[in-house]
């Protein structure tokens, strides 16, 4: 493996960290509503566990309110149940086919909470990144030692691995700090 394979590989496992960050981002609840809240909640469909967006329409009716619309009538109550024994803390008012989620307002103590989570797996995801900084550097310097490479090189390399991680550590703290700022927005 050479400088430009390591770098690349490097480059493309940082960015599914950052990538996994949004994902992990997108799951902590702010008090406005979006379709993305429901994501990681599986219903039991047929035999196997699928998201509600495969069983459901869901759409934002206000910014504190959700509406679910099952396409199968049996499918409401299934869902209704998951949503309440998620860990959203939801209580849906069902309706016939449609499920009414109402969003209860943040209290500031709560949004604390969620602040310090939303740090915490930033803290992650930059930890995954240096891990990786790590890896590349440990392959260089293992080129070096195999006498694959010189020395300048070695340190050209580095200094370029570095340049990525201070890049992708960037990203996670503007990525936190969004979030941050969208879960203190009242």
């Amino acid at each position: 493996m050479n400088h430009s394979e390591i770098q690349k590989s490097t480059e493309e496992r940082m960015k599914r960290s950052i990538a996994a960050l949004s994902n992990g981002l997108a799951k902590i609840r702010t008090g406005r509503a979006h379709a993305g809240l429901l994501d990681h909640v599986t219903v039991e469909y047929y035999g196997s566990e699928v998201p509600v967006s495969q069983v459901a329409n869901i759409t934002v009716v206000d910014a504190r309110t959700l509406s679910v619309q099952v396409w199968e009538k049996h499918m409401a109550e299934v869902v209704d149940r998951a949503i309440r024994e998620s860990d959203l803390g939801l209580n849906p008012v069902l309706a016939g086919e449609t499920l009414r989620i109402p969003l209860p307002p943040l209290t500031e103590e709560r949004r604390q909470d969620l602040t310090r989570i939303v740090r915490a797996e930033g803290e992650e995801a930059k930890v995954a990144i240096r891990n990786l900084r790590r890896e590349a550097n440990d392959q260089s310097k293992r080129l070096l030692r195999d006498k694959a490479i010189s020395e300048d090189d070695d340190r050209r390399f580095q200094d370029e691995i570095q340049r990525l991680t201070d890049k992708y550590v960037a990203e996670v703290d503007a990525l936190v700090a969004n979030k941050e700022e969208e879960v203190m927005t009242i």
